[in-house]
């Protein structure tokens, strides 16, 4: 357990570090976590206060499903990733990472009343796939566990209304390309809503075509995101690999 929790840890430094890449960083708001192998509910969460760029795995914190400390860092955690990945990851034994973050398009995409419109190529995957939760402010209230739990459902998408997305998995890549296909949807949405102009609209029988298409492209078989989040990490390992310390 202990080899594979460092291995986790190293996973998941990687995985903040692509986010910083990729552009999906809020200061040091927002927050990953994914749940520590063991007879006892545990999960590594980044602290608070470190910008995703300069994340190690020695910095993650431990902590168990009731959101208190496990293990003797020095290091705090955000109160709102406290509430918001205790929920889930009680609620969900089958998710064991869970993403959460304020991109523009995504915010933009979540603002909107109509939310995700499937009329691009990456949110036609995405129909009946997303959840959806109204905004009660910020997530620091333990009574709102509960209605976040009941939005969510069984699905590992889920779009926080005029606040940003959630994106989960049962593995650290599974949820990275969850929540990527996610936020190029949004990204696709907001081009293309400023660009002032009527957009093509996809109809119902494409959109169930495109979720046959997806089954071929993505075996259920497979290990969803694993071919791209180890190029991603590969790519990481040649710019900086000071996230494996």
């Amino acid at each position: 357990m202990v080899k594979k929790e460092q291995e986790l840890r190293i996973e998941l430094a990687a995985c903040f570090r692509i986010f910083d890449y990729l552009g999906w960083t809020e200061l040091v708001y927002n927050h990953i976590t994914v749940k520590v192998p063991g007879e006892k509910a545990h999960f590594l969460i980044n602290p608070f206060g470190f910008h995703y760029g300069t994340i190690c795995a020695s910095d993650l914190v431990k902590m168990d499903i009731e959101g208190n400390l496990v293990d003797d860092s020095p290091n705090s955690v955000n109160p709102a990733g406290i509430i918001l990945h205790t929920a889930i990851h009680s609620a969900r034994c089958d998710i064991n990472c869970i993403i959460h973050t304020h991109t523009d398009s995504a915010m933009v995409v979540a603002c909107q009343q109509q939310g995700l419109r499937y009329d691009n190529f990456y949110s036609a995957l995405h129909r009946g796939i997303v959840a959806y939760h109204d905004f009660e402010g910020i997530t620091v209230l333990n009574d709102e566990k509960a209605r976040l739990v009941a939005n969510l459902g069984d699905k590992n998408l889920m779009i926080l209304r005029s606040h940003g997305l959630v994106g989960c998995g049962a593995t650290i890549p599974e949820a990275f390309l969850n929540t990527w296909r996610l936020q190029r949807a949004c990204d696709i949405q907001f081009a293309t809503d400023s660009c002032g102009r009527k957009v093509n609209p996809i109809g119902d029988e494409i959109l169930e075509k495109t979720e046959q298409l997806l089954k071929l492209q993505h075996p259920e078989n497979g290990a969803f995101g694993q071919l791209e989040f180890a190029g991603m990490r590969r790519l990481m390992d040649k710019l900086d690999p000071s996230y494996r310390d």
